[in-house]
Order: C-alpha cells, then sequence, then structure tokens
C-alpha cells in the first residue's frame, strides 16, 4: 500500500512527488534568528532522503515581541532572508519542495528569558491559559501592524522563491489563542463569537492572498488541543468545526494542516474519521494529517527525554488510500533519520532508527 503515500500529490497551485511532509520543529539552532549553512545542511538532507514537502519550524514575523529565543530563526531581515534563500536553493537543487511556518508565539513567550524583556509579550487578552492573565490585552493598532507582518514575511518568502507558506494558528500560539475562547475574552470585533474569534487569522491569510499571489500556496495549521491544556477544543460536533473552518477556507487557505497527538484517534463519536478527515469532508479542501507517524507514543514523552519505539504504517496507509486525507506530516521519525522517507519506499522498515528522545525538538 506504500504506492499510494508515493503517489505524486498535484493540485492547480503545487505539485509534490509523493505525499510525505517534514513536520515543522523548533531547533533554535539560528544565532540571533539567522540560518546558517548547517540550517540548510538538515533540510537538504530530508529532501534528499525523500521528503517530497518541507515545512520548516517555527520562523518569527516581524514584531518584537514574536518570538520566545534569540536563537529561533525569524523571517524579516536582509541576513536572514538570505539565509532562508541558500535552504531554498539547496532544498530545490534535491528536487524537494519547501515552505517556511510563519509564526508568532504570543502569550507562550516569557518576556524575562527572550529578546525585548521589557517589553510585554502579547495576547488577544493577555492570558497565558484560562485565568491566568499576564499582560494586558493587544491593542488594535497592534493586532493590525502583526497582520501587516505576517503578509511581509509571506510577501518576501514568495520572493525568494519558497513553494507557499504555513500559517501557525495551532498549539495554543498568538492565532491559536484568538481562536480559543478561554484565551480571547475581547468583547470587540476580535473576540467574543466563534466568526469574531476567527477574525485575526482570516484577515491574515487575506493579506497574505494580498501581498503574494493567486497561485501562491497558503496551508494553515491547526488544533483542538493546546499546550496550556491537552483537552482543549475549539469545536466539539462536527456543526461547529464547520462554524469554525468555513471563514478561513473562505478567505483562502489552500490546505488545512490538521494537529493531533495521534493520527489514529477519531475525532467526533460516531465516526472514525480524524481531525484531517472532518476537515476535509467540511471544506472540500486538501488536509494534511500529523500525529505519532511512526511512532507508538506521542510527542508529550519526547520533553522528558523519553524515546519511543517504531509503529506500522498500514492504517494510516489504508486511511491515505481511503481519500480520508491527502498528505502525511512526520516529524520526530524525520528529525532522527532524515532517510525515513525513502526507506519506506524501499521497503527498508527494519533499517528505520527508534526514535531515541536525544534529538529533541519541539512540534511546531
Amino acid at each position: 500500500m506504500t504506492t499510494t503515500l508515493f503517489t505524486p500529490y498535484k493540485s492547480n497551485k503545487l505539485t509534490l512527488n509523493n505525499r510525505i511532509v517534514m513536520a515543522p520543529m523548533t531547533r533554535q539552532f539560528s544565532p540571533n534568528g539567522i540560518p546558517t549553512s548547517d540550517v540548510a545542511g538538515y533540510y537538504e538532507r530530508r529532501a534528499k532522503g525523500g521528503t517530497g514537502l518541507i515545512i520548516t519550524e517555527g520562523t518569527t514575523v516581524d514584531d518584537k515581541v514574536a518570538t520566545m529565543d534569540a536563537n529561533i530563526p525569524q523571517f524579516h531581515g536582509e541576513q536572514a532572508l538570505a539565509g532562508w534563500k541558500e535552504v531554498v536553493n539547496r532544498v530545490h537543487a534535491e528536487d524537494g519542495k519547501i515552505m517556511p511556518q510563519l509564526w508568532h508565539v504570543g502569550m507562550a513567550r516569557v518576556a524575562q528569558k527572550a529578546p525585548f524583556p521589557d517589553l510585554p509579550s502579547a495576547g488577544p487578552s493577555g492570558l497565558f491559559k484560562p485565568g491566568k492573565q499576564c499582560a494586558d490585552p493587544m491593542s488594535t493598532k497592534h493586532i493590525e501592524s502583526v497582520i501587516d507582518a505576517f503578509a511581509k514575511a509571506a510577501s518576501d518568502a514568495h520572493c525568494i522563491g519558497m513553494d507557499g507558506v504555513e500559517i501557525h494558528g495551532a498549539h495554543g500560539y498568538l492565532i491559536d489563542q484568538f481562536f480559543w475562547e478561554g484565551t480571547n475574552q475581547r468583547t470587540d470585533s476580535w473576540g467574543g463569537s466563534m466568526e469574531n474569534r476567527g477574525r485575526f487569522a482570516v484577515e491574515i491569510i487575506k493579506a497574505i492572498r494580498a501581498a503574494t499571489s493567486p497561485d501562491f500556496p497558503i496551508v494553515l495549521r491547526y488544533s483542538q488541543w493546546k499546550q496550556q491544556d491537552y483537552t482543549a477544543r475549539l469545536a466539539n460536533s462536527p456543526q461547529e468545526l464547520e462554524q469554525f473552518l468555513t471563514p478561513l477556507s473562505d478567505a483562502g487557505v489552500d490546505i488545512f494542516h490538521c494537529s493531533q497527538r495521534r493520527y489514529w484517534e477519531s475525532e467526533f463519536d460516531g465516526s472514525t474519521l480524524n481531525l484531517a478527515g472532518w476537515t476535509k469532508k467540511i471544506t472540500g479542501k486538501s488536509t494534511i494529517t500529523v500525529g505519532s507517524v511512526g511512532l507508538n507514543d506521542d510527542f508529550f514523552g519526547a520533553f522528558k527525554g523519553q524515546g519511543s519505539s517504531t509503529r506500522s504504517v498500514d492504517d494510516l496507509l489504508e486511511r491515505l488510500n481511503d481519500g480520508e486525507f491527502d498528505l502525511v506530516a512526520v516529524g520526530r521519525a524525520l528529525l532522527q533519520d532524515p532517510n525515513w522517507a525513502n526507506k519506506i519506499k524501499d521497503n527498508r522498515t527494519d533499517e528505520l532508527e527508534q526514535y531515541s528522545g536525544k534529538a529533541l525538538a519541539t512540534l511546531s
């Protein structure tokens, strides 16, 4: 059944050699936010190893409080963009495709440990999680400037030859803090109803489309769970999920990247569809599934340095073959083994390396 996994993906905006996507994983190996030649080599090896699409680690947009660490790469400024241009060139030389994940960490930033420690972190209501107030709510002016920063980053990505962009709207970071009622307690047009809570993302998507081109792919990553609360949910039913997704789809998302802890878990009672399956059914758009692909345990154990044994992907391939989703994102398995895709393709599963938990990266 691996034939399906290695069938080319084709849409009117994007063509990939296969259905394997490298999931974004934060690494903090870019001194002062500048990606080095070592970073380029890291992505080059995954492209050479057969990965169809690489989504980079989270890269921060041009807002002083967008990052939580000086070694997280940025996607603005002449030096950083020159570094990313080298990444693009080396990935393309291996016949790979690559997109940056555009990121603002919001209230997940600990000001004292981040650049510009005198500035408070930013969030729709200044809440890190429900009941934990850490700053004042973002002003409308600041909201609008961050929207512009996402658009400028996407424009720069387009100019240096990236194959699209992914917007990070998951895991309790800034955009997700607007989505989540628990952290968005605003009473203006940026909060309240689900439609208003989604407006920040909608305006970013529209601004990116206007700043790039009609055929430039836009991916949105979202999740029900948050790093602040693994059980949190944006939608408790297919009807609520449709209410959440429709404005985002209409605004211009081409592909939804649907983050789960374990891809094999059903999203709603009464159906075997996972989050990516429901998202595709509701929107008609292509979807990426992600969550412990090729591994037995979810990634929270990795934060404690725990390893994970390999897991069969037969059920994943059955779902892909049935059209439940279109693409499969692989995180820790590709972190550990840059040749994971080629080994799966050549049926060299006995050569797959178990995830040791030592080469830890955070799933963006």
